[in-house]
């Protein structure tokens, strides 16, 4: 059985900590680094409802993508949410690693893993990584799809094979363009637009997309959108990540058990649709 500084040296050979942007908190949070590893559990987010999961299961080990303290903290006081995380997490043995941004530009990464959910061919990056002399790391991916799918039928298909979420999928563009082409990035990615166009993909699927760059990006030029819930396009990457952890307890014998969360953590938990029309009820220079 290992120790745990022996699995996070694999899981930063995976992942490795440089390769994280500047601003990003990657690495271990918590853990002693002498004690043995048995089972670990992945999941994206590392909220109570995760952490309590890991003490029922009985993980040593709680891997998550987003990390706890983005930037920083003054207290671990057990009367902060995450204050709360930290102290179960060390009352009960459990060691918290993040693998966040470095685990977003990682061959394969967590594009890659968006990009096989959805049944996609990888072309290579949308953002290649200059270090990388193989072309294959680098922020998002860009695909083909198997077959031509209107945006519609291709929206209604990554609402199928993604988890589901009360966001489901959003569209932006012509229903019934035909799209043979797509750029994919989990999690936020509409700082990506430019790479997209410059791609010359007929669609983009990421997460978040806010009001005015989407509306930009589809009058600058005919890219569809499809806006997914952050959660959801970053999951797959848990099933990725555990399977690769495995590979590595399979070569040395280590035995490890890993698990993938199946809580959702996505903070929306409803979606009522629109049903009011806009009519219009004054038209300007006409008598009110």
């Amino acid at each position: 059985m290992p120790v745990l500084s022996e699995v996070l040296t694999a899981l930063d050979a995976l992942w490795p900590p440089e390769r994280a942007e500047g601003w990003d908190a990657v690495g271990t949070v918590c853990g002693d680094p002498g004690a043995e590893v048995s089972r670990v559990l992945f999941a994206v987010d590392p909220v109570q409802e995760i952490v309590d999961e890991a003490v029922t299961l009985g993980a040593d080990l709680l891997v998550t993508h987003h990390p706890l303290y983005l930037r920083g903290t003054t207290t671990v006081a057990a009367s902060t949410f995450k204050g709360k995380v930290v102290h179960t997490l060390i009352k009960h043995d459990i060691a918290l690693h993040v693998a966040h941004t470095n685990a977003d530009t990682a061959d394969p990464g967590v594009s890659d893993a968006l990009a096989g959910a959805l049944d996609l061919r990888i072309v290579g990056p949308l953002v290649p990584d200059p270090s990388d002399p193989a072309g294959r790391r680098g922020l998002g991916r860009i695909c083909e799809l198997p077959h031509p799918m209107t945006l519609a039928e291709l929206a209604a298909h990554a609402a199928e094979r993604l988890p589901a979420t009360a966001q489901g999928i959003r569209a932006a563009g012509d229903p019934d363009r035909e799209i043979r082409t797509l750029a994919v990035s989990g999690g936020s990615g509409d700082s990506l637009f430019d790479d997209v166009r410059a791609a010359g993909v007929d669609a983009f699927l990421t997460a978040d997309l806010r009001h005015h760059p989407a509306s930009e990006a589809t009058q600058k030029s005919p890219l569809a959108l499809l806006d997914a819930a952050h959660w959801a396009t970053e999951w797959p990457w848990c099933e990725q990540a555990a399977a690769q952890l495995d590979a590595v307890s399979d070569r040395h014998d280590w035995g490890l058990r890993t698990h993938v969360s199946r809580t959702v953590t996505d903070p929306w938990t409803a979606h009522a649709a629109s049903t009011r029309l806009v009519t219009p009820t004054h038209t300007t220079g006409a008598p009110r």
